[in-house]
């Protein structure tokens, strides 16, 4: 089986000192390997091809093989990392707490601890914003709009 201790370490050394950064690592057991990332300033093709590149050259096909996967986080992923929340202020989310409570608003801020979302209000009434920590989400995902 592919080492995923292996292929992290080449996935940090292929993104340091870049706004790049990987959301997700999956290894089956039949070396099926999906590698998710994303980026400050978003994730072309070529940022893909390139930690491909890096992750394939690192393995060794005649020893194990293998089927590898790299791909941006898609917008219709959950977001996991307090630095995808950091990076989609201002898009619409839908967070779902440990509580079961669902709840959709404007992503107006988010730090270590918490994000903070602007709820639609009711004719002549403002909503106050809703702060909830990161502990309390258990999926939050971007509001696709068409």
């Amino acid at each position: 089986m592919i080492d995923k201790l292996h292929v992290l370490n080449v996935i940090d050394q292929t993104l340091y000192g870049s706004d790049k950064y990987l959301v997700d690592l999956k290894i089956s057991t039949d070396n099926r390997i999906n590698v998710a990332i994303d980026g400050d300033n978003g994730i072309t093709i070529d940022d893909c091809i390139e930690l491909s590149r890096a992750i394939e050259n690192s393995l060794n096909r005649d020893e194990e093989d293998f089927e590898l996967n790299v791909a941006s986080a898609g917008l219709d992923s959950p977001l996991k990392l307090k630095r995808q929340y950091r990076k989609n202020v201002g898009q619409d989310l839908t967070v779902t707490t440990f509580d079961g409570e669902t709840v959709e608003g404007t992503l107006i801020d988010a730090d270590d601890e918490k994000i903070t979302l602007k709820l639609p209000g009711r004719k002549n009434m403002k909503a106050e914003p809703l702060q909830i920590a990161h502990a309390d989400i258990k999926t939050a995902k971007i509001v696709i709009k068409f």
